[in-house]
């Protein structure tokens, strides 16, 4: 059977536990655990690495924070977007409903003041006519 390597048999012997990594050591030579012990020293976080490490993390949370804002601002625009475009369509809509009415209505004004002034060029006429022929004067 092949000799597994130092490393590899260490792998399979590790397991972490509530934060400490703890170590079956059997099948573990002195020199194998002298040296996975100074490796496992060397992968201790002293409080500036924790600091810098926290930094960079707010740092990535607050640029994903900020990402997804301006996704949700992008997208509430649009959605703005579309709804003033179909608010501007109602808005010229009830516009040129009421532009027809007001056309309508100013015609039939104008066709109302151009019958008054054909009637009272009429009852023009009528009053000539009878001051004329009867002498009446109707004031």
């Amino acid at each position: 059977m092949a000799e597994q390597s130092s490393e590899s048999r260490l792998a399979g012997l590790f397991s972490r536990c509530s934060g400490e990594t703890r170590i079956d050591l059997t099948d573990v030579s002195a020199e194998e655990y002298n040296n996975n012990m100074a490796r496992t020293n060397n992968n201790k976080i002293d409080g500036k690495d924790l600091e810098k490490a926290l930094e960079r993390q707010n740092k990535n949370f607050e640029k994903m924070l900020e990402q997804q804002a301006n996704v949700i601002l992008v997208a509430v625009d649009e959605r703005m977007s579309r709804s003033e475009e179909k608010i501007k369509k109602e808005i010229k809509s009830e516009i040129n409903t009421l532009a027809n009415t007001l056309d309508k209505f100013l015609k039939r004004l104008t066709d109302f003041d151009d019958e008054f002034q054909i009637i009272k060029a009429r009852v023009g006429r009528i009053e000539a006519v009878l001051q004329e022929k009867f002498g009446l004067v109707i004031n």
